[in-house]
């Protein structure tokens, strides 16, 4: 049972960035054509929430938000802090 939820958990994270990786190229590609954007508060929210790798991969890949202080300082915070989340996860509950 707890392989089962392990890879349910990395299933879950793995969507997560996917879906924020995939947000920033979507959003990058409306601010080229002037379209409706996504929210800040969405992208931050999804990087936050477990896809602040994802997040950063697309600020790399797509060049987007990259002059934004707001999205390089938090971007790279959220991925430090759900790392530490996850040592803390596996050393209180896998060993």
């Amino acid at each position: 049972m707890e392989v089962r939820n392990l890879l349910a958990g990395i299933a879950v994270f793995a969507g997560i960035n996917i879906a924020a990786f995939a947000l920033c190229g979507i959003d990058k590609s409306r601010a080229r054509r002037h379209a409706c954007r996504i929210p800040e508060a969405v992208l931050l929210g999804l990087g936050f929430f477990g896809g602040a790798l994802g997040m950063a991969l697309g600020m790399l890949l797509f060049h987007h938000k990259t002059r934004h202080l707001k999205f390089t300082l938090l971007v790279p915070l959220f991925f430090l802090l759900q790392i530490f989340l996850l040592l803390w996860l596996h050393l209180h509950f896998f060993l």
